[in-house]
């Protein structure tokens, strides 16, 4: 391990969704507030300007003005439970998790190197914290909740969110997007400054499924409500949509056809995904996945890929993980590195490589001399089959 100074630069890239998701929950808390607060006391700024009208009149009734005061205070006291019942289920806990994950983050800053065991014991949880990102970002709910509760790390991983995630994309599988739109109309705001179109596309569908369904008039009275009002940005949409009218789900016209395919909620399930993820400044890919590539990219080579130079001890070589490697590009090494295909080891001065005479095949000095050792002195090329004397082999040199 690197004794070198820590690099917290780096290691705060991938932090950045880990502080901002309980930031953006407490900020929905607020505006849930603040529009409380605007609509009851618009009504109760309303109720008191009626009664100040009604004082000033000779024939005011002052039993209506102490009914009117009465359902102004009981308007009052509710909003206060409201407001009560909404900070202690959201905004105090909401509040807890960001103080927790400010206070974890807060501790790499007092750490100096690598092999600080306070640092490894950090990392350790941030690895908990990725593989509960990675159960919950492939359905597996369970096993986040057993890592996480197990681990300890409930207020560093975002279980709830990942839940209200599935919650509605089980209902878009469904075919309702009756939870998407009420979680467009909650972000309506944020939606809109990232000029995100998922509520249109939500809004489409509907309009599809009731021409799917023959409800041609229900169909025309829901575009003039939610669809119009898109026109200035989706016209050529909207006009389409209005046109699919004469169209059966049957059809073999293909703009229409493309319309009635049900592989549209896939894509609405997939749109919906990476807007709950913009808004949360989550990545599109898990976490452990970014941090794996960082590795990857440094030991990715042409070599990895032939069937004939795989090494045994190399991440890239593996088939799952060469997989996973195939996004990243190959690593650029300014100088040759050599790896033995018997051992997996690195061959340098101290493990020179050795060549067969006939066929040039490569491999290193400690291979063959352990190989030599247990045939009297004979070794045998692993690829070819071929065999000569140890002393017969060509001793090459790296540059």
């Amino acid at each position: 391990m690197s004794t070198g100074k820590l690099n917290t630069e780096g290691i705060m890239l991938f932090e950045q969704p880990f502080a901002r998701v309980p930031y953006e929950n407490y900020r929905k808390v607020f505006r849930t507030s603040q529009k409380s607060i605007e609509k009851e006391l618009g009504s109760v700024q309303t109720a008191a300007n009626d009664i100040a009208k009604r004082t000033k009149s000779a024939d005011s009734d002052p039993e209506d003005a102490v009914k009117a005061v009465e359902g102004m205070i009981t308007r009052v006291e509710n909003l206060k439970r409201k407001l009560a019942d909404l900070q202690s289920s959201a905004g105090t806990p909401t509040i807890d998790v960001m103080r927790e994950r400010f206070k974890h983050l807060k501790n790499v800053e007092d750490m100096q190197t690598p092999n600080d065991p306070e640092f490894t014991r950090w990392a350790d949880t941030r690895l908990d914290r990725w593989l509960v990102d990675w159960s919950l970002r492939n359905g597996k709910e369970k096993t986040a909740k057993m890592i996480a509760d197990d681990r300890g790390v409930e207020r560093l991983v975002d279980i709830d969110l990942f839940s209200d995630i599935r919650r509605i994309e089980d209902a878009l599988k469904q075919r309702s997007c009756t939870e998407a739109l009420a979680w467009c109309s909650e972000n309506k705001s944020a939606l809109r400054k990232a000029k995100n179109t998922l509520e249109f596309d939500l809004r489409l569908q509907e309009y599809i499924e009731l021409a799917r369904a023959g409800k041609n008039l229900e169909a025309i009275a829901y575009s003039k409500k939610h669809l119009l009002p898109w026109q200035e940005t989706h016209l050529p949409q909207i006009r389409q949509a209005a046109a699919l009218l004469c169209y059966p789900p049957t059809t073999t016209c293909t703009p229409y056809k493309r319309l009635y395919d049900t592989s549209r909620w896939d894509a609405l399930i997939q749109s919906f995904r990476l807007a709950i993820y913009n808004l949360s400044t989550l990545p599109s890919e898990p976490l452990l996945h970014l941090a794996m590539y960082a590795g990857l990219a440094s030991l990715k080579l042409p070599a990895c890929y032939d069937q004939q130079t795989k090494n045994v001890d190399c991440p890239v070589c593996d088939p799952s993980l060469g997989k996973l490697a195939e996004e990243v590009p190959f690593s650029h090494h300014v100088n040759s590195t050599i790896v033995c295909r018997i051992t997996g080891r690195i061959m340098d001065e101290d493990n020179m490589p050795m060549a067969f005479p006939t066929n040039g095949q490569v491999y290193s000095r400690e291979a063959l001399e352990d190989m030599a050792a247990r045939n009297n002195g004979a070794v045998n090329d692993p690829q070819t089959g071929e065999t000569c004397e140890f002393s017969a082999l060509r001793r090459l040199f790296i540059s």
